[in-house]
């Protein structure tokens, strides 16, 4: 059955064609993302939502959303949805962060120039048949120093486009290294340092916890006297009121903001002062922008639907379509390892670390840990994915490590999996074989070669005679049928497991039997995802 897509907010029909010719069935409703009611009578009917900044995505229609897989944001900015509920509902949430860079930059600089010369009110004035010529004085942006807050996409392009204007470029971003900053052409300074030698300030960060008031009043009053600051980032980032204050004071010469603290912003402290510069968040605001963020995020849908790649997620690690093709097995071997852990564990568990040995080193592990850890938590949890596991396993407090390792032993690569609870430590390990098959190659450090199916069965002994007959002899009486059989051991009368697949579960009955034969320490049946 095809994949069903609703857009409840206004996307470009090119961007509906590519669900279209992708096979997808997509409903086409702006109107709903305005009706919440609406919205949430429908939204159990979707796997995707494709919304832009109107559809409120809020915890009641996530818990309402029964289906729903994706959430894809054409643009940045995913303030209007709700994103630990949909981690923990296991939906990815995507944005697109590439498709309105340069048109967000350019106002940036555009805003910048607009409050350097004061065009607006020069605009008004003339307008109102005034000649006012001596009172728009301005000031040069060539020789100026720029104080770029956040360099990251859209920070870089404008320390690039500043860079073309002859400024010199200042910037503060704890992710930025010295030779990204050598390569975009900026002197990399911590933010103290930004708001004493900046003329002008532009921010360009996310708005988060470490984030919010970056420009405090403190930080504020650290600034040079007749610095001009612009914000086309977030709302949020600025004291407004602390910076109007200091605008009637003279000592900040003007602002520039196109986002607010409050939107809609009917009314601001920043509001009716002189030289500032003031627009309605449009900095995304561009035909060709809106049509690029549409676009990206009905190929980004699309494929997350049809292939499982993820692009621009901000709950789960990206996997390109290229990953998916050849992580596939892996994927699920790491799955297959959590599940077969998670089921056999009853008590609460500390710690999972997961070791990856040879060529699986050097995939995609932050999505491969999602995997391994979905497994587990599938146990408990059945509607679990590898979106949501994460969050559980912090939830209950499970500390999660990875180590990797340079091949060793005959094997290309494997994933072992080692669970630590109060009571004990439980590790398994697996490979995917040239057939793109996982198998089992160890459980408690017995070694062992175990084709995986939909059905198993897990049992544990001493190494002594009769254990083969007692368990073909007594599956076959409760008429389970035996797959494939795995036997290891530790030592000759040591340890010893099994690991049968079987062409179907086997009855309560037949673990009964298997157990009151005295044979076995443990009997376990298991399931597996093996589609």
């Amino acid at each position: 059955m095809a994949p069903k897509v609703l857009i409840s907010d206004s996307l470009s029909d090119a961007a509906v064609q590519i669900f279209r010719d992708r096979g997808i069935d997509v409903t086409f409703d702006a109107s709903i993302g305005k009706d919440k009611d609406k919205l949430l009578s429908v939204i159990d009917q979707y796997d995707g939502l494709a919304i832009r900044s109107a559809t409120k995505v809020t915890e009641k229609i996530i818990a309402a959303a029964t289906t729903l897989k994706v959430i894809g944001r054409a643009g940045i900015g995913v303030d209007n949805v709700d994103i630990p509920e949909a981690s923990k509902k296991g939906i990815i949430v995507m944005n697109t962060p590439f498709g309105n860079s340069i048109t967000t930059a350019e106002h940036a600089i555009a805003m910048m120039f607009a409050v350097a010369r004061q065009i607006p009110e020069a605009n008004a004035s003339t307008h109102a048949g005034k000649w006012e010529k001596s009172r728009f004085m301005g000031v040069e942006l060539t020789g100026k120093t720029l104080g770029v807050i956040g360099a990251g996409n859209i920070g870089a392009i404008v320390c690039n486009r500043a860079l073309g204007l002859k400024m010199k470029v200042v910037a503060y971003d704890p992710f930025l290294s010295e030779e990204r900053a050598t390569q975009i052409g900026v002197t990399k300074v911590e933010l103290d340092e930004l708001l004493a030698r900046a003329d002008f300030i532009t921010l360009h960060v996310p708005y988060t916890e470490k984030t919010a008031n970056i420009l405090s009043a403190e930080n504020l009053a650290k600034t040079k006297k007749g610095v001009r600051i612009i914000n086309c980032a977030r709302g949020g980032l600025v004291d407004e009121v602390a910076l109007a204050e200091l605008i009637k004071s003279g000592h900040v010469a003007g602002a520039a903001f196109d986002v607010f603290a409050e939107e809609p912003a009917t009314e601001n402290p920043l509001f009716n002062l002189p030289n500032v510069v003031v627009t309605p968040h449009l900095g995304a605001a561009t035909t060709e922008a809106q049509e690029n963020v549409a676009l990206q995020v009905a190929e980004q849908m699309a494929d997350y639907l049809l292939t499982g790649a993820v692009s621009n997620a901000l709950n789960m690690p990206s996997v390109t379509a290229e990953e998916a093709r050849i992580m596939g097995p892996w994927l699920k071997l790491a799955e297959h390892l959590g599940a077969f852990v998670g089921q056999l564990t009853e008590e609460a568990i500390q710690s999972i670390e997961v070791v990856y040995n040879g060529v699986v080193k050097d995939m995609n592990l932050k999505a491969l840990n999602c995997a391994a850890i979905a497994g587990v938590m599938k146990a408990t949890n059945p509607d679990v994915n590898m979106v949501s596991a994460p969050i559980i396993a912090k939830d209950r407090g499970i500390e999660i490590s990875t180590t990797t390792q340079d091949k060793t032993g005959v094997f290309d690569g494997y994933i072992r999996l080692v669970v630590v609870t109060d009571e004990r430590t439980r590790s398994i390990a697996g490979t995917v074989f040239s057939d793109g098959k996982p198998r089992f190659i160890q459980i408690k450090g017995i070694n062992i070669d175990a084709e995986i199916g939909a059905h198993m069965l897990y049992t544990t002994n001493r190494d002594v005679p009769g254990v083969i007959g007692a368990l073909g002899r007594t599956l076959g009486e409760h008429g389970v049928n035996i797959a494939n059989f795995t036997l290891g051991r530790s030592a000759r009368d040591g340890d010893a497991i099994a690991l049968l697949y079987l062409d179907e579960a086997p009855t309560p009955e037949a673990l009964g039997a298997l157990r009151a034969t005295g044979v076995f320490q443990q009997v376990r049946p298991l399931v597996f995802d093996a589609s």
